[in-house]
């Protein structure tokens, strides 16, 4: 999910579910950053290229030599699962630059002889197959962060589990109630249970980020993930916390609006209330965030874009600044894997860092400003190339 004012901290997950929070307070987050899965995996300095070893239209790419490319590599490869099962010339996306799935078919057979954690591998791999293209026009945009939630969670209702997560109502000719209903018992009893966690806080926020892990009473541990959503348009709290004087937009961030919410219990629900948009959960039993076309995310190596300006599954060279990693700068590798609602224009994302109070920490507070690079096939096909 959004900008500052219509709250740091919005995001809407694919089809209008999920948001993601940006926020400031980043001086306070870089001491303890180093280790969070957006920024490990940088090259050391003494294993960098000379400039003469890298082919030379990403030269001048900020950091290109700095990073660790076979972090991107699953990354990719996922991309690929998707190209292998299209039909023959279909294209990944609106720019005809990023090609058709007959341009991938070779760049998908190196991909998938690529050895694991071989770098220098990686970038020739990169560099051999794929051409920077400019997609920013040279402007700047929001970067934001999202993460994977981690609940408690039970199978049956108990004294301590007691708030539920529906799955997807049956589509029928009325509306799905708004949130206000449904938190009043509008599916209350129509068999849609499909768990009960222990925290309202926690369940609005898997919302948010529209994808997490339960830990189980019993000691299990499932996937949750995105089952659609009520159609409902989405209103961001933290913009109420804010009118309110509770908070600057400067200051807002996902700590803020749970640390409200916490420290606010008589007012929390009806707050919450005020966001109509819902959503909807399936449960499967691998762990692990998944974006569109159900990727499996890679932390600090996957983004959220808005599809319609950003092919999904395109590698690009990601430069920001005033991100909460130490020095302030994210210049690596990145693959464009998931969408959001309010991830909107030609130069928006949404970082994802993983899972863990880190990387909670980390996405709760990015609002960063900067760019992205789409690295689009080298040869592209000549119907292809005719058309751009």
């Amino acid at each position: 999910m959004a900008a500052a004012v219509g709250m740091a901290c919005a995001r809407i997950l694919k089809r209008a579910g999920r948001l993601s929070l940006a926020a400031g307070l980043l001086a306070t987050l870089a001491a303890c950053a180093g280790t969070t899965p957006a920024v490990e995996g940088q090259r050391r300095v003494s294993q960098r290229p000379s400039l003469d070893q890298v082919a030379p239209d990403f030269r001048h790419l900020a950091g290109w030599v700095d990073d660790d490319h076979a972090l991107a590599v699953p990354a990719v490869q996922r991309t690929c699962g998707w190209v292998r099962n299209q039909p023959p010339g279909k294209p990944l996306g609106p720019l005809h630059a990023a090609g058709t799935t007959d341009d991938w078919r070779a760049i998908c057979a190196a991909a998938r002889d690529l050895a694991p954690g071989d770098s220098e591998a990686a970038r020739r791999f990169f560099e051999a197959f794929f051409a920077p293209r400019d997609v920013s026009n040279g402007e700047d945009g929001l970067f934001t962060g999202y993460y994977e939630i981690e609940l408690r969670g039970s199978w049956t209702r108990t004294e301590r589990y007691n708030v539920p997560l529906y799955r997807m109502p049956p589509r029928g000719k009325h509306r799905l109630p708004s949130r206000a209903r449904i938190e009043a018992g509008a599916l209350k009893g129509k068999g849609l249970e499909l768990m009960w966690v222990d925290d309202p806080i926690d369940a609005f926020f898997l919302e948010i980020q529209g994808s997490g892990r339960a830990v189980m009473a019993d000691g299990s541990v499932v996937g949750i993930h995105y089952g659609g959503q009520n159609g409902h348009g989405y209103y961001p709290i933290g913009r109420h916390i804010i009118d309110r004087g509770d908070a600057t937009p400067e200051q807002m961030s996902l700590q803020l609006i749970r640390r409200w919410l916490k420290d606010n219990p008589a007012e929390a629900q009806r707050v919450m209330n005020l966001n109509p948009s819902y959503v909807f959960f399936k449960v499967k039993p691998e762990v692990g965030a998944r974006g569109a076309r159900n990727m499996e995310l890679t932390p600090g190596r996957s983004l959220a874009v808005d599809a319609a300006h950003i092919p999904l599954g395109v590698p690009l060279w990601l430069e920001v600044r005033d991100a909460p990693v130490p020095g302030g700068a994210i210049n690596r590798l990145v693959v464009a894997q998931d969408t959001g609602g309010a991830i909107k224009g030609p130069v928006r994302g949404d970082l994802f860092w993983g899972h863990g109070p880190q990387a909670e920490e980390g996405a709760g507070v990015m609002k960063a400003r900067g760019r992205y690079t789409m690295l689009a096939p080298r040869n592209l096909s000549v119907e292809t190339a005719q058309r751009r």
